[in-house]
């Protein structure tokens, strides 16, 4: 088995494409009618297997709930510069258990994790 799609809940489908896709450089997989006033977009970070999908429909999921999605950089620090060059918000590097941190959230306020090993 692997992990394939991972929703991520937002209330705007654009405006959540938009960032991760214009600020953390990913690519739109999918974006398509998913039946009567729904909206099926998938994006996913450049040769990943595992994509996103940003997601308005699970009640049990607010916008913005999501916490634990870890995104893997050979180099933290020039990752966090072309965030911040981007307009992101990134904290700064933090060392921990397992490597190099830095955090960074969606404009809904889903919080991505940044790490180096």
């Amino acid at each position: 088995m692997r992990v394939s799609v991972v929703s991520v809940p937002v209330s705007d489908q654009e405006r959540a494409r938009a960032f991760y896709v214009d600020v953390l450089g990913f690519e739109t997989v999918a974006d398509a009618t998913f039946g009567p006033g729904m909206r099926w977009v998938q994006v996913a970070p450049p040769g990943s297997t595992t994509t996103f999908a940003l997601v308005t429909w699970f009640e049990e999921m607010p916008a913005g709930s999501l916490r634990g999605l870890v995104l893997d950089t050979d180099d933290l620090d020039a990752t966090r510069r072309a965030l911040l060059a981007r307009g992101a918000e990134v904290s700064e590097p933090s060392d921990q258990p397992g490597g190099r941190f830095c955090f960074l959230a969606d404009p809904d306020g889903n919080v991505v994790s940044l790490h180096q090993a």
